[in-house]
């Protein structure tokens, strides 16, 4: 049976089995927000009858699995463990002419994505690509905010040469789209409301803090490094404290910070990383959550924590502008105002009425946001593309093949 038949027998079906290709620069065992969507959302596709093949740079002390194609990659200067995948146009070109996926999904916008995107092209095989991470966003914290605009327009430029890119919000969107990006469809993230629950809390996990029943813990999730902004973490926590001496700062996550801040602010608990059923219950053993970052294409754990019910105090955008209802299921304060973040953690802290509210109202209002839509929406935004796309090509792939 010739390639384009097959493509078009399955695209007839109300949800055909694909041949996906997912190609990325980061996948567990690291612990980043999109490492860890992205494995949820390729072992869900895999679940669905779809074969997925993830094409990463080899990672320290990872072996390859048979449903992985590993490429080379160099390390990425402040992100230990990270890795840059190299070009490898003639490796995927190799790899597709004996398996032929109907998709590829480009996740990052690296090397080895940019190579991705033009095999692709050249062998007319529609392309899906995400907008995870503002990386444009990230130079006033690294020393290049010069190439801001050019790191943007390449970022642009990429997309644009995409089928369709997927963005987790509407704001993202809006703002994509006035900036000159095309073909953006918004497919939210989830949270997995069973993990992240207030009944996890541990009674035990808070004596180790230091903290008794009616005391406050106030827990930071993520990388310890510049571009998540955590001088506001500290100063927002120095307010807490002069309402509330006894309270604690919890930092769950590492970074080229941790070494800095344990120096300088031994008297904060450092969790390190935490996964699974234990970050779970770090979240929920907490009562205030501190999400300063400016950088956030999304922010899972803006969700997480609203699952396990804390009192979220975040900016006005990516995740808490798409799910909280300031002072009903969360503090909003406008982007980047300094001020105004610090003063509602006080308030938080200042009026338990307010933060049982919000802590109850944020469990509620996490309830409709599980997994599954979400899958659904990529799952038929990924056909969709297909479908429309081998009508736009069918001349071009005659090519047989087997599976």
């Amino acid at each position: 049976m010739s390639h384009e038949v097959s493509i078009l027998d399955r695209t007839a079906a109300a949800l055909p089995r694909l041949r996906i290709c997912v190609v990325t620069e980061t996948y567990p065992p690291e612990v980043n927000g999109v490492a860890l969507t992205l494995e949820r959302c390729v072992e869900a596709m895999r679940s669905r009858g779809h074969h997925v093949v993830v094409v990463r740079p080899r990672q320290v002390g990872a072996e390859g699995r048979p449903d992985e194609f590993i490429t080379s990659g160099l390390p990425i200067p402040g992100y230990p463990g990270l890795k840059m995948g190299l070009p490898a146009k003639s490796k995927l070109r190799q790899h597709w002419q004996s398996w032929r996926p109907d998709l590829v999904h480009v996740i990052t916008e690296g090397p080895l994505g940019w190579s991705a995107l033009s095999v692709a092209e050249s062998m007319h095989i529609p392309v899906v690509a995400d907008f995870h991470t503002n990386f444009h966003s990230y130079g006033r914290h690294y020393g290049w905010g010069m190439f801001s605009q050019v790191i943007y327009s390449y970022l642009r430029y990429f997309h644009n040469r995409a089928q369709l890119t997927l963005v987790p919000t509407r704001g993202m969107r809006e703002r994509l789209i006035a900036d000159g990006f095309k073909r953006l469809e918004v497919v939210a993230r989830g949270v997995d409301t069973l993990l992240f629950h207030p009944k996890r809390r541990d009674a035990e996990l808070r004596l180790k803090w230091g903290l008794g029943p009616e005391d406050l813990a106030v827990l930071y999730v993520g990388r310890l490094a510049a571009e998540k902004n955590l001088p506001v973490v500290l100063l927002a926590f120095d307010a807490i404290q002069k309402v509330e001496p006894r309270a604690k700062l919890v930092l769950v996550g590492d970074g080229p910070a941790r070494a800095t801040l344990e120096t300088e602010k031994p008297h904060y608990i450092f969790a390190g990383i935490r996964r699974g059923e234990d970050l779970a219950t770090h979240y929920a053993s907490a009562d205030i959550f501190l999400f300063p970052s400016l950088t956030e294409t999304f922010g899972n754990v803006t969700l997480e924590a609203m699952a396990s019910g804390l009192a979220v105090v975040a900016y006005d955008y990516a995740a808490a502008a798409e799910h909280i209802t300031d002072r009903e299921s969360g503090l909003l304060v406008p982007y980047d105002d300094t001020h105004s973040f610090i003063q509602a953690a006080q308030i938080l802290v200042q009026s338990a009425n307010l933060r049982g509210r919000v802590r109850a109202g944020a469990v509620l209002s996490c309830e409709p946001l599980g997994w599954e839509q979400v899958l659904d929406d990529m799952e038929r935004a990924l056909i969709k593309t297909v479908h429309a796309e081998t009508q736009a090509i069918l001349p071009a792939i005659a090519a047989p093949r087997s599976l």
